[in-house]
């Protein structure tokens, strides 16, 4: 694989963020994918979220598997911690970098087959047990590695480049990670910045699994007359429930807002995710009734984007398990083998 370095020159006045970084400071190599792929917009995207986020590149962990998508964090974020798996394990290594140092900000990035085939099992798995990550998954329904086959995500009666039927009822990741234990689920399109970026710096400040699904076309073998992931397709059929913004903590802000209009969220950190219902029977906060909602509308052709699940108490894997706040990785021997008197009273506790 061949890595394009971008230039080091860039404008003397580009603007800083809180902690003096520019935009350019969390970029990575030049990408090698098609010109016009999805998949590039998402990485823009997290850019664009990290920086305004001012959170320097070193606190991040990035991890993917194999496939377009995940070839992508080679373009974001090149001074932060990165591990590309094999396929579809990109959960356990998230698991096991969150586990040893929880003061990173884990983000996994995978694709429809690295987490929708061979990796289902492992999206399952580090899903219900609430490790803390944004866990994003960049979906055009195809697999553009070899050439265009359908996807495990691909919708049942859709057609294929050369016009031959997709037989398969679908895997709606979104519907799995709702049923299953995600505390932030959302869906959004590549093509849509002004409403992913936002749910991508939401996701990131979430304590807990953060999942967003991105609808994200591809350009070389699903974006024709007959796909429903196409860039034409999702434009026509998009419905947002909930747009959702971005707000960080601040000195409180008071306000009066119509009842069934605006509704501001107290986030774990103390930041704030303010909520503008534009479905006024929608409740984000139902695991039961969001999880009904996509799929009904998933029925009728429609592509449901925004934050379509927040759990208002939400927990992570450390609270699960009582790890201590210190991160694993920084606990010394003395610390890890307290000695024989220690593990008496341990054993003397369960007589």
């Amino acid at each position: 694989m061949t890595f394009v370095a971008k230039p080091k020159v860039h404008h003397p006045r580009l603007p800083l963020n809180d902690i003096g970084l520019t935009r350019r400071d969390y970029e990575g190599s030049v990408s090698t994918l098609c010109a016009g792929c999805g998949h590039d917009s998402v990485s823009a995207a997290i850019v664009q979220a990290c920086a305004e986020l001012s959170i320097p590149p070193h606190r991040f962990a990035k991890v993917s598997g194999i496939g377009c998508s995940s070839k992508t964090p080679s373009y974001f974020l090149s001074k932060s911690h990165g591990f590309n798996s094999v396929h579809g394990r990109m959960p356990s290594i998230a698991t096991g970098a969150n586990l040893a140092n929880r003061e990173l900000y884990t983000i996994g990035i995978s694709g429809d087959g690295d987490s929708a085939s061979i990796g289902l099992g492992q999206f399952s798995h580090i899903v219900r047990r609430r490790i803390n990550m944004a866990y994003i998954v960049d979906n055009n329904g195809t697999y553009g590695l070899t050439k265009g086959q359908f996807s495990a995500t691909n919708d049942k009666g859709s057609t294929s480049k050369r016009g031959a039927p997709n037989l398969y009822e679908p895997i709606d990741l979104v519907s799995l990670a709702i049923q299953i234990g995600a505390s932030f689920v959302a869906r959004s399109f590549s093509g849509d910045k002004k409403q992913l970026v936002p749910l991508i710096k939401a996701a990131l400040m979430h304590k807990g699994m953060a999942f967003i699904d991105v609808i994200s076309p591809c350009v070389a073998f699903n974006n024709h007359n007959g796909s429903t992931k196409s860039y034409d397709y999702v434009r026509e059929h998009r419905e947002t429930v909930v747009a959702a913004d971005y707000v960080p903590h601040a000195e409180e802000i008071t306000a009066d807002y119509e009842p069934g209009t605006t509704e501001r969220i107290n986030m774990p950190d103390g930041s704030i995710l303010q909520l503008h219902k534009l479905a006024q029977d929608y409740d984000p906060h139902d695991r039961v009734a969001a999880l009904h909602y996509v799929q009904s509308r998933q029925a009728e052709g429609e592509v449901v984007t925004g934050l379509l699940y927040l759990d208002p108490n939400p927990m992570d894997c450390h609270d699960i398990l009582g790890t201590v706040d210190t991160p694993l990785n920084q606990l010394n021997e003395a610390d890890l083998c307290p000695g024989n008197a220690a593990l008496g009273s341990v054993n003397a506790s369960f007589r």
